[in-house]
């Protein structure tokens, strides 16, 4: 579910107390309303801003997701924090008529869109839209052949409850895929990248959905979120097995997978 969070926060929390948005600390219990707040306002712009900040290059790493994730015609797939419908778009082709997408996320707005590009499509017959929360997922465990969350689990306020989530999802030998921002392997890539991203991505976002604060938030997202070898520890932790990763870009990008035996 794309777990919208904290914008402005107290900085007298303690570490204990306190989840960050973006570079600023709040309470817990106001992250979901407050990333809610920021995909509610670039829901219409989307899939163009994905388009334009990632020079189109977000369709081939969701294509790479997909390969990785194993999926094949008959399987269930639960897709997290789906967003405008990507990945489950993906998803349906690959599972066909006698599979089934459930197709989740914690913000109304995001839902709607992804329907509506479902609808446009031609699909939908096999896909199921539900509201809910990554870290409470509502479902009974081992129901899905593959669980896959691709670039929503930085928004989630508990990364750990997430992933525990997530894999109580997945039936005896399913997989769990996460595609997500990840730490680039290169110092000069890395500043590179920083570069772009503070400096133009901002900008770019107030120009084509007037709504400058949601991408700064996003870039700083991003440079807040567990970096790949904590993230494999966590999915660790949350007891799947033969955790690897796949950096793409330089490490801009990671897929992790993880399985549940």
């Amino acid at each position: 579910s794309r777990f919208l969070i904290d914008a402005l926060g107290d900085s007298g929390l303690t570490s204990e107390r306190a989840t960050h948005f973006g570079f600023s600390e709040i309470d817990p219990a106001e992250k979901a309303g407050r990333v809610g707040e920021v995909f509610s306002s670039v829901a219409s712009r989307y899939d163009l801003m994905n388009d334009l900040m990632s020079f189109g290059s977000h369709r081939l790493w969701k294509d790479l997701a997909l390969a990785r994730s194993g999926v094949r015609e008959g399987h269930r797939v639960l897709d997290v924090a789906a967003g405008s419908g990507d990945m489950t778009m993906r998803f349906a082709r690959q599972v066909g008529t006698s599979g089934q997408v459930v197709m989740t996320d914690i913000n109304a707005s995001m839902l709607a869109c992804g329907r509506s590009r479902l609808l446009n499509e031609g699909l939908g017959v096999n896909v199921q839209m539900l509201l809910a929360d990554a870290e409470s997922l509502p479902f009974s465990d081992g129901q899905f052949d593959c669980v896959a969350i691709a670039f929503g689990l930085r928004n989630v306020t508990r990364i750990p409850k997430a992933l525990a989530s997530m894999s109580r999802m997945l039936k005896p030998g399913g997989r769990l895929v996460i595609l997500e921002f990840s730490t680039p392997t290169s110092t000069l890539l890395s500043r590179a990248y920083d570069l772009f991203s503070f400096s133009v991505i901002p900008s770019m976002g107030k120009m084509v959905t007037g709504d400058e604060q949601s991408y700064q938030y996003l870039v700083e997202s991003i440079r807040k979120h567990p970096n790949q070898q904590a993230l494999s520890a966590m999915m660790e932790e949350a007891g799947l097995e033969d955790v690897k990763h796949q950096n793409i870009n330089g490490g801009i990008v990671a897929i992790h997978t993880g399985y549940r035996f």
